[in-house]
């Protein structure tokens, strides 16, 4: 059992030197945000590294110069005493500006490179397929990635500390070994230890962090709803406050419980082992004051040699901890660059071809069946119709029918499981997926909130024509959302939602009407809306329409809704019934088949009467 255990370490210490392996590219990194600051950083490093040994010999020479001055009868000459103090006060004054520097340049380097890494994390999970950013185990490798972006920032002065550590300490060693060799074995024993020790709760506590990540993201989900304007209302309604708060407890206290015990292990082993190296250091102490006191060094040689084993200790006790302060980053940091590396882009085994910039016959969907990732059942099932070119197509269905999983596989979202879909005869796999995805413009029933101004909650639309202040006015009076606009403090620029301090909640239509206004930014070839008026009221969602339909002539589009008095002005309706298709015709052909679209239209018919 012993040996496994054994084993069990011997592995985990190598986990950690391997993860080690990524600090140089981070240090590249980290120089590229910002060379010239870089150069300067090490530059001073450098020689902050080699000014203690100086210090120290200077402050030994003072010394015996006082001695040899005090044992001088008669007329003492002081200059070199005065030169070798103006030496040390230069060197110290050096020094301070030096570490001054230093700092300023770490900060301002750990800034460029949380801001770059953030921006790298955004770019490679625009690129993530949705079906990774819906697993909960990718989205823990997510969580374990951005938390990485601000949280290595210490890691860049740490690993530069550690190589002018390095100078250091080899002038250091040099200083005893040429007085006394036997001071570096003592000096061993004292540092070791503690140091094997730090290494070993290091490693446990990444791994206590590790395999804590769902938790840790639902104590943070927990907070989010305990405390959001979004919920409020169903907290106080509902008095979830008590459950929301014991659930937050009894998960943290169990983290709590885990972390306490490591915690409580890695500080009695390190009192212990920390007694080992107090004892070896004053045994070290005691030989060289002996070595003085039979005359076999002088004051300032005791001082320098006493000066410098003490500097020496604290450096290795900094550098050791450092090390394994290094080793467990590095770990964090392996997240962040494995997330990074993750090769996210699936080769279909379609060859690339031209993606065109117009369609002139249609969409055709040929037996097309998916199921999502993990799911044991299809959620379409062997699906065939065709979107003509200008076509308006409503799709009508039951909750869970497969009417939002449908159009998320148009937009390639998402890859079929089975069959293909074609755009004028074309599968759509050959086709580039960013440049194939800009021929549509999409609003979905759970579109995003913005917090920020009216302008850019329209212009994300078409992000690009953001200043094309005609354009976004002009979107906004196709969508309603004018009315809605005019009515703000600040117009266009004023912030929406209450996240922050200047913010203009809306209601529930009006945030709908703005977000509408995103489908007409862009010249889309065919437009998908998903339930896009489901918070406006009767009149509203009419006159919305009635825009629609006359603006977006010679348009494909796709509508999903429960109302009828908006599908009927589609030019056909597809009925989805459990993921297959049930019925396909105009309104009228539909009505007379009295099948299950004249079912809901009768039962929506009578519910307003």
């Amino acid at each position: 059992m012993a040996s496994e255990n054994d084993s069990t370490t011997f592995s985990s210490w190598l986990s950690s030197f391997s993860a080690l392996r990524f600090l140089p590219r981070f240090l590249i990194k980290v120089f590229k945000v910002h060379r010239g600051m870089f150069l300067i950083n090490t530059i001073l490093r450098l020689l902050n590294a080699l000014l203690p040994i100086g210090l120290l010999w200077v402050a030994k020479e003072i010394i015996d110069e006082v001695i040899r001055l005090a044992a001088v009868s008669g007329e003492r000459e002081l200059d070199q005493l005065y030169l070798l103090i103006g030496i040390e006060l230069a060197l110290a004054l050096v020094s301070d500006l030096s570490d001054r520097l230093i700092g300023l340049t770490d900060g301002l380097l750990g800034d460029l490179y949380a801001n770059a890494s953030s921006i790298e994390l955004i770019q490679k999970t625009a690129r993530v397929e949705l079906e990774y950013l819906e697993d909960s185990e990718f989205y823990d490798k997510l969580e374990r990635a951005r938390r990485q972006t601000t949280g290595r920032v210490s890691l860049m002065s740490n690993a530069l500390s550690q190589v002018q550590d390095v100078i250091t300490i080899v002038s250091l060693i040099g200083a005893l070994i040429y007085f006394y060799p036997i001071l570096i074995l003592l000096l061993a024993l004292s540092i070791i230890p503690g140091f094997i020790n730090e290494l070993k709760y290091s490693r446990s506590s990444y791994s206590l962090q590790k395999s804590w990540t769902p938790e840790r993201r639902e104590l943070d989900y927990m907070r989010m709803i305990g405390a959001s304007d979004v919920t409020a209302k169903e907290v106080k309604l509902f008095g979830l406050a008590d459950f929301i708060s014991e659930t937050f407890r009894r998960i943290s206290d169990k983290y709590y419980r885990a972390n306490r015990t490591l915690t409580i292990k890695r500080t009695f082993w390190g009192a212990v082992f920390n007694i080992i190296g107090d004892l070896a250091y004053y045994g070290a102490y005691l030989f060289i004051v002996m070595k003085a006191v039979v005359a076999l060094v002088s004051i300032g040689e005791l001082t320098f040699l006493a000066g410098s084993f003490n500097r020496l200790r604290n450096k290795l006790q900094v550098f050791f901890s450092r090390f394994t302060s290094i080793t467990e980053n590095a770990l964090y940091l392996q997240d962040y660059f494995e997330f990074i590396d993750m090769d996210m882009e699936k080769d279909n085994g379609f060859e690339r071809r031209a993606t065109p910039t117009r369609i002139t016959h249609g969409i055709r969907f040929e037996k097309v069946s998916f199921r999502y990732p993990g799911m044991d059942k299809d959620v379409l099932k062997d699906i065939s119709f065709e979107l003509k070119a200008g076509e308006k197509l409503a799709l009508v269905g039951e909750n869970g029918a497969g009417k939002t999983t449908l159009t998320k596989l148009l937009l390639r979202l998402y890859e079929p499981t089975e069959g293909s879909i074609l755009m004028d005869g074309v599968d759509i796999r050959h086709f580039d997926k960013a440049e194939y995805q800009q021929l549509f413009g999409a609003i979905f029933q759970d579109f995003v909130k913005y917090y920020l101004t009216a302008r850019i909650n329209i212009a994300v639309g078409n992000i690009s024509e953001v200043e094309n202040e005609e354009l976004i006015q002009d979107s906004a009076l196709r969508s309603l959302a004018n009315e809605v606009i005019d009515g703000l403090p600040k117009g266009y620029e004023q912030e929406l939602g209450k996240r922050f301090k200047q913010g203009v909640e809306l209601s529930g239509g009006q945030w709908q009407k703005v977000a509408l206004a995103r489908a007409y930014m862009s010249d889309s070839q065919i437009i998908i809306l998903d339930e896009p008026t489901s918070a406006l009221d009767a009149r509203a969602e009419y006159e919305v329409f009635q825009r629609f339909i006359a603006l977006t002539k010679d348009k494909t589009s796709i509508i999903i809704s429960h109302r009828f008095s908006t599908v009927r002005m589609a030019d056909r309706v597809l009925v989805l019934k459990d993921g297959r298709l049930l019925e396909l015709g105009t309104h009228e052909e539909l009505l007379s088949q009295k099948g299950l679209y004249a079912e809901l239209f009768e039962l929506q018919a009578v519910g307003y009467q």
